[in-house]
């Protein structure tokens, strides 16, 4: 099997996994802020102990530090994840699953334009094209509706930011020489710090809100920050290694297809799912099949 290929059909699990992550957001009664928090401490712990059986299975696959400037590098992207989650999960709770998940769907239209910017490269109209078809096929599944003005403006938010991140993983990656699990241990050192400095100012601002979790958030989060987190990342990054970031955000659109499903059948959410939730299902697949096939071409 080619690399390619094997890595897209890691990545298409990775998306899996990442469909339940909404559905946590709807599930724990905290904030984003403290949510994100509690989550990168646990995946941060699950990872840390996880890393002595990858060195021993992979040599070489250890825990090897970076220096100074990399190390500071890795954590600014790990920043860039913190926010990226923290606006993901405020969208939701400020409207519900099915607007915060077709809002990170745009990240493939951001990242259109922010790669050839970050990178000094052309802009690709093939790449434009694509994410064009994937966000009619978003605009589809859920008409944006005004009532959810605030969840919609921390969607777009969050999808902004996580295509930059995605294009800055790429090349700290690549630079730093660090394996994908080295990058994902110091990308959550970098989250767990950033937000550990934040929660202050979120609890004085927000002093009616939990922010510690109760024992069902404690068993809810203690499952999103392991196998809902670690693994899909774990896959995300060694995609990111081996695809494009235009790539792997074309691929993420079907997130929001498994996502409203899940809703749907969870939540009784199901006021998307009609003839346009299906033609929006079709265009996202169009998209993902089209850029599969520009990807494997190579």
């Amino acid at each position: 099997m080619k690399l390619k290929t094997r890595t897209l059909i890691l990545l298409n699990i990775a998306v899996f996994l990442a469909g339940w992550t909404g559905i946590f957001g709807r599930i724990i009664s905290l904030g984003g802020l403290p949510l994100v928090w509690y989550r990168s401490m646990i995946a941060l712990a699950v990872l840390a102990a996880v890393l002595p059986v990858l060195r021993k299975v992979h040599a070489g696959a250890g825990l090897k530090a970076p220096g100074p400037r990399d190390a500071l590098r890795i954590a600014g992207c790990g920043v860039l994840l913190g926010i990226h989650w923290v606006a993901f999960f405020a969208s939701i709770q400020a409207s519900n699953v099915s607007v915060g998940v077709a809002c990170i769907a745009t990240s493939c239209f951001f990242t259109s334009f922010f790669d050839p910017a970050i990178n000094r490269g052309r802009l690709s109209w093939k790449d434009f094209f694509i994410s064009f078809i994937a966000i009619a096929g978003i605009l589809l599944i859920f008409s944006l509706d005004v009532r959810y003005r605030l969840g919609i403006v921390l969607g777009l938010l969050s999808a902004a930011v996580y295509s930059v991140f995605a294009i800055l993983n790429i090349r700290v990656a690549e630079s730093s020489g660090q394996d994908s699990a080295n990058m994902l241990f110091y990308e959550l050192i970098g989250c767990v710090i950033f937000l550990a400095l934040c929660m202050p100012f979120y609890i004085h601002l927000n002093p009616g809100l939990p922010a510690v979790p109760s024992r069902s958030d404690f068993w809810s989060l203690l499952v999103l920050g392991s196998v809902f987190t670690i693994i899909p990342f774990l896959l995300q990054i060694h995609a990111l290694r081996h695809l494009s970031a235009f790539t792997v955000n074309i691929f993420y659109n079907l997130e929001p297809v498994y996502s409203i499903i899940f809703a749907a059948f969870l939540f009784g959410e199901t006021r998307e799912v009609g003839p346009s939730f299906w033609a929006g299902i079709s265009l996202i697949v169009i998209s993902v099949f089209l850029q599969s096939r520009r990807q494997t071409a190579h």
